[in-house]
């Protein structure tokens, strides 16, 4: 039992550390906070994501490339340009490799934008020995808590925790499920109620309202993220910035 906990624990927290930090505030600036929140929330997705941790900078540069080049050649990760989602996920760790060591001429555009950086964390994170470490870390509580030997064949997701979400959310949210809107792309809105990726599989929504802080617009989308970003606004944590569009052209 310890041990489904820990892992239903590590993916959902997991989850909302990439949805939440890295993708609504260092991509998209959906909101602003303090820098110490900043700060807070920066350990809080290192801790949280682990072996998987990626640089909130080089995220926000990997997602905008994302956005500019939805499902042409030069998308880093487009299911449309692999043949299955292992091929799909190592193009984007490649991509996401030259962004973080200024190596992909394609991020430079994006390189002005406003994103959250700790250049000691972020070096430190994508250390060997740190990812070495974190897995360690997950087979130690598999060794003392384990309670069948099946439970061990879930050590590898704990491993790549980030890289099973990314390739769940863009494989599935740009080939299957329906669209609200023509973005000129093959997004798609995958569930209507994403309890399984905290809202990021309304991937239509999304590329059509990128700065829409609730990935869900018809009545029965439900992004289970919005209401704790709305909660931490209310208490001050956060504080969201305005929509680009207004709510009756989003709801179009």
């Amino acid at each position: 039992m310890l041990v489904l906990l820990f892992f239903a624990a590590h993916w959902y927290l997991s989850l909302f550390a990439q949805t939440f930090f890295q993708h609504r505030y260092a991509a998209h600036r959906m909101f602003s906070m303090h820098p110490l929140w900043e700060r807070f929330f920066f350990v809080f997705t290192f801790v949280c994501q682990g072996s998987s941790f990626m640089s909130p900078r080089g995220y926000a540069l990997l997602h905008r490339l994302h956005h500019a080049y939805s499902d042409t050649a030069q998308d880093p990760h487009s299911p449309h340009n692999s043949t299955n989602a292992f091929g799909m996920m190592w193009k984007t760790r490649t991509v996401y490799q030259d962004v973080l060591n200024d190596r992909h001429a394609g991020a430079e555009r994006f390189a002005q934008g406003d994103y959250p950086e700790w250049p000691a964390l972020e070096r430190f994170s994508n250390q060997w020995y740190a990812r070495l470490g974190w897995g360690a870390l997950y087979i130690g509580f598999y060794v003392a808590f384990a309670t069948a030997w099946w439970q061990f064949l879930l050590l590898p997701i704990h491993f790549a925790m980030g890289a099973v979400h990314g390739a769940i959310v863009n494989w599935s949210g740009h080939k299957y499920g329906y669209q609200n809107f023509d973005n000129h792309d093959k997004s798609r809105n995958s569930l209507f109620f994403d309890f399984l990726t905290g809202g990021e599989l309304f991937q239509n929504n999304h590329h059509k309202l990128p700065n829409r802080v609730n990935f869900g617009v018809k009545k029965w989308e439900l992004d289970p993220t919005y209401p704790v970003i709305w909660v931490l606004n209310k208490a001050g944590v956060i504080r969201l910035r305005p929509a680009r569009l207004a709510p009756a052209q989003q709801a179009a």
